[in-house]
């Protein structure tokens, strides 16, 4: 295969292929949160170099998606906010307002599903670090939306966060991938982006029946979904784990090579 990053300003078009081909990949809730309405277009308009398709030149295949956003991070967990909704609006007041970014900030990687396995989300991941090194940024962060915190959607985030294999590797896979490519969990947070709608709404994105008021787990769900039919109002809140990952070379932390996610 010949494989090549490609970003939105070269290749638009590539990017309406997504809706179909990616299909299944985020969960349908996911795609109505409710910052998407105030900032989510803007990503190709404002920034359409920082949004990038691993595409495969010989077959015209497009096997992954990866959006980011630059933003002024102070280097400590605090400093990352709330979780993805808090740092699309920071990233957007920053740019409104001619701040100098310090961090890339991963807001999707995505593999289209007959090309998931194939370690393409780690070569996406590695890309952002180039992207990041070469825009002068010191860091990549990104709120990890972890792949099997949904088999527990009761358990607080910041427990899941520290779970551990018994060889001392993260139990979730998306945050061992991120660790083993250079990353640290540096914060977990309950309230990182928030999806509303109404009940038939959510029964549409769902596939289930919420016949009375409460607190349901749904399939997908990291969390609680909580239903208030009296209002006709379903309201969620996905947590994430924020992964930093240094990409500076080591010279200038006072030493040698470089400590990069691997491509």
């Amino acid at each position: 295969m010949t494989l090549q990053f490609v970003n939105h300003t070269e290749r638009p078009e590539l990017w309406d292929r997504l809706t179909g081909e990616f299909a299944g990949v985020v969960p349908e809730y996911n795609l109505h949160g409710d910052i998407n309405a105030g900032f989510w277009d803007r990503l190709f308009s404002d920034f359409p170099d920082h949004q990038f398709l691993l595409h495969d030149a010989a077959t015209d295949t497009v096997l992954g998606a990866g959006r980011t956003l630059p933003r002024t991070w102070d280097g400590t967990p605090e400093g990352l906010g709330t979780g993805l909704d808090a740092s699309i609006a920071a990233a957007f007041e920053d740019h409104d307002a001619g701040a100098a970014p310090d961090a890339l900030c991963a807001l999707g990687i995505e593999i289209a599903p007959a090309h998931q396995g194939k370690g393409y989300s780690t070569r996406l991941l590695g890309h952002m670090a180039e992207m990041a090194r070469t825009a002068g940024l010191s860091h990549v962060i990104v709120p990890v939306r972890p792949t099997w915190k949904d088999r527990y959607p009761l358990v607080p985030i910041d427990r899941y966060a520290a779970w551990t294999r018994a060889d001392g590797a993260p139990f979730d896979p998306w945050i061992r991938t991120q660790v083993r490519q250079g990353g640290t969990v540096s914060a977990a947070v309950a309230e990182s982006s928030r999806i509303t709608g109404t009940v038939a709404e959510w029964e549409t994105w769902t596939g289930m029946a919420f016949p009375d008021d409460g607190r349901y787990v749904f399939p997908g769900g990291l969390a609680p979904l909580d239903i208030d039919r009296s209002r006709d109002r379903g309201a969620y809140w996905e947590p994430c784990v924020w992964i930093t990952h240094d990409v500076r070379d080591r010279a200038d932390r006072g030493g040698s090579g470089r400590s990069a996610p691997a491509a």
